[in-house]
């Protein structure tokens, strides 16, 4: 027989209801503890995807409705709101000359595919360690026209470098492993064929990584993390060198469906457009983010933001005796995902379960990885100071648990 679920306390004062049925998230029974309101971050927020989005986005969308949301995305006032963004992009990344940004439906998955049609000529190679860097090395080995991919694998909580090799015309990298917290630096393989190509999956690290855009030619992401936006959208931006190879195969008798062709894609957003509708709260949400980071410092403030973040997280774990950085490796370490294990004796799940109860949101460890630990977003929009306050109700929490004093819920 199912379980009777009793109904949560009020978080209203968190500004975050909670569902009847996070009273059990699988197998997990959530015990009924309290956290003290001093203790509560003042934004609950800590996805990694969807992440947390700021109020002050939201208000300036809301204001805009009446004469953005249900126009069309062909006409001046979308398409510059498009052109916002691009530019935008360009000046947070510091793009160098040439340097171009296309976007398209669809998220960094939907990327992988297209990449395989239009910026991968023959063969590439992948740097695997983790799930989401490992996808793009299947897609390319799935792909009928093109050679075998090389891949070079470590793994999680490490991450390998890229090899030169003969033939490689696409190296593959992945700035920040979001499934395991690991960051990697970008820099062109030495010795690599002239005209290959270095790709970048940036997908959890763009806006809240530094890193030098003249090392990459394809920094590709999905805006639902460090852009504090929905997702359903890719975005890159592509050197003069990638332009010109998306523009030969676009011209060559390869046969690309329509939705992941990049010539139809670069050819629409040199017109500040998209093939296809495009969800227009993401666009503007993004743009939203991106004119406050670029406000406030570009890149290296939202970088030092995240860093600071990061300093909260692994400092408090490093200096805990009931939580241990899973990246042993500080230099590994990433800055805007924390993955933190858990003593045996604490469930992770059950942590995570009550701080959910209370108004804090996502702090689960990815599934696939399987370690009883707790993950959490560092990303610009989410405050320093509260990062701080949920490494505080993590411990207020397990001492709860540890006491014995308080009872699951039936």
């Amino acid at each position: 027989m199912a379980p009777t679920l009793l109904p949560r306390r009020d978080t209203s004062r968190t500004g975050s209801p909670v569902h009847p049925t996070t009273a059990r998230l699988g197998a997990v029974s959530t015990p009924d503890i309290a956290i003290p309101d001093d203790l509560l971050p003042a934004d609950g927020r800590f996805g990694c995807g969807p992440s947390k989005v700021r109020p002050d986005a939201v208000e300036m969308l809301a204001g805009s409705a009446s004469h953005y949301l249900g126009t069309s995305h062909r006409q001046a006032p979308v398409r510059f709101k498009v052109g916002e963004l691009r530019n935008g992009i360009a000046e947070l990344f510091s793009l160098p000359d040439g340097y171009e940004v296309l976007l398209g439906n669809g998220g960094t998955t939907t990327f992988w595919d297209a990449a395989t049609f239009g910026l991968i000529e023959r063969r590439s190679q992948h740097l695997a360690f983790g799930e989401f860097s490992s996808k793009f090395a299947k897609a390319a080995d799935a792909a009928p026209h093109l050679d075998e991919p090389q891949l070079i694998s470590s793994e999680p909580g490490t991450h390998p470098l890229p090899e030169a090799a003969a033939g490689i015309d696409a190296y593959c990298l992945t700035h920040n492993e979001t499934s395991t917290g690991v960051a990697m630096p970008l820099q062109r393989p030495e010795g690599a064929d002239d005209d290959a190509l270095v790709l970048v999956d940036a997908t959890s690290a763009a806006g809240g990584l530094r890193f030098d855009a003249s090392q990459v030619d394809v920094y590709y992401f999905a805006p639902q993390k460090c852009l504090a936006s929905d997702g359903g959208m890719w975005l890159a931006a592509c050197s003069p060198r990638a332009i010109e190879r998306i523009e030969r195969i676009a011209a060559s008798d390869r046969w690309v469906p329509a939705s992941v062709d990049l010539g139809i894609a670069l050819e629409n957003s040199r017109k500040d457009q998209t093939y296809n509708t495009p969800a227009l709260a993401t666009i503007f949400l993004a743009v939203q983010q991106i004119e406050w980071v670029n406000e406030y410092g570009g890149l290296t403030w939202a970088a030092a933001r995240c860093a600071e973040s990061a300093a909260h997280a692994y400092g408090w774990a490093e200096s805990s005796e009931h939580a241990t950085p899973y990246v042993s490796d500080p230099s590994l370490r990433s800055e805007v995902v924390a993955t933190i294990d858990l003593a045996d004796d604490v469930d992770a799940a059950t942590v995570s379960a009550v701080l959910r109860a209370n108004g804090v949101h996502d702090t689960e460890s990815y599934r696939k990885l399987g370690r009883n630990q707790l993950r959490f977003a560092l990303f610009p929009a989410i405050e320093p100071d509260d990062v701080l306050a949920l490494t505080r109700c993590v411990d207020h929490v397990v001492g709860e648990l540890r006491s014995g004093g308080v009872g699951a819920r039936p």
